[in-house]
C-alpha cells in the first residue's frame, strides 16, 4: 500500500524534447535502487510537456527520494534540457492498486483525471475515491492505479496501461461512468484529463 506520492512537471527546451526524453529515461536506473520508491513513471504529456509520478508507502520514503540520487540527478542536469524548473506537488494517495510481482517496461500509456470537489463535499469526494479501487482492481488491463488528493485541494486518478486500448476501456469504464454520474453533486467542474505516455517506469508492491 502507498500513502504518498509526487508529481513533477517540467516543459522541454525548443527543439530538445528527444534529449529530454532520453534524459528521463536515464534517470530510471536510480530510481531502481531506490527500495522504498513503490512505483516511477517517466511521463510525456505531450508536445513539450513532460514529467515525472512516483508513490511511496509514507512521508519517510519520499523524503528519501527527494534526498535521494534520481532525484539529485533530475535537477541538477535537466537545466540545459529544461525551459524552467520543475514544479513538485506533493499528493497524499487515498486508494491504489499495484501489481503484487515487480514490473519492468510494462505500461505503455497513462491517464490522468485532475479535478476539484464542489465546496464542502470533499469528503463524499474522497470516499468516491476510495471505493473506486475495487473498481480499479476488476480492470485487466489496467497495470496501476491511484487516487489522489493535492496540497492545494485538487483530487486526481493516475492509471496505467498495456497499451491504449486498456486505457480506452478505463475511460469509458465503471469508474469515469460512476464520475459522470456524481459529478454534478461533488465535484467543483469538468475533469481535466491528460492522454500521457511512458517514458519508462519501475513498480514494485
Amino acid at each position: 500500500m502507498v500513502t504518498q506520492g509526487l508529481l513533477i512537471r517540467m516543459e522541454a527546451r525548443e527543439h530538445r524534447e528527444h534529449q529530454a526524453e532520453r534524459f528521463l529515461k536515464s534517470v530510471l536506473p536510480l530510481a531502481r535502487q531506490e527500495p522504498g520508491t513503490t512505483a516511477w513513471f517517466a511521463l510525456h504529456f505531450g508536445r513539450d510537456e513532460y514529467g515525472v509520478i512516483d508513490f511511496f508507502p509514507d512521508e519517510a520514503a519520499r523524503e528519501a527520494h527527494l534526498n535521494g540520487a534520481a532525484a539529485a540527478m533530475l535537477f541538477a542536469e535537466g537545466g540545459p534540457l529544461f525551459a524552467e524548473v520543475p514544479t513538485i506537488q506533493r499528493l497524499e494517495v487515498l486508494a491504489d492498486k499495484v501489481p503484487v510481482v515487480a514490473t519492468n517496461e510494462y505500461s505503455t500509456k497513462a491517464l490522468m483525471l485532475t479535478f476539484r470537489a464542489r465546496a464542502g463535499h470533499e469528503p463524499q469526494v474522497e470516499q468516491f475515491l476510495r471505493n473506486a479501487q475495487a473498481l480499479a482492481e476488476n480492470e485487466e488491463n489496467t497495470v496501476t492505479w491511484f487516487a489522489f488528493r493535492t496540497g492545494d485541494g485538487e483530487y486526481g486518478i493516475f492509471g496505467t496501461f498495456g497499451a491504449a486500448p486498456g486505457r480506452f476501456d478505463n475511460l469509458t469504464g465503471h469508474i469515469a461512468r460512476e464520475l459522470a454520474v456524481h459529478a454534478r453533486t461533488l465535484l467543483g467542474g469538468v475533469p481535466d484529463i491528460d492522454l500521457i505516455d511512458i517514458l519508462a517506469e519501475k513498480v514494485f508492491a
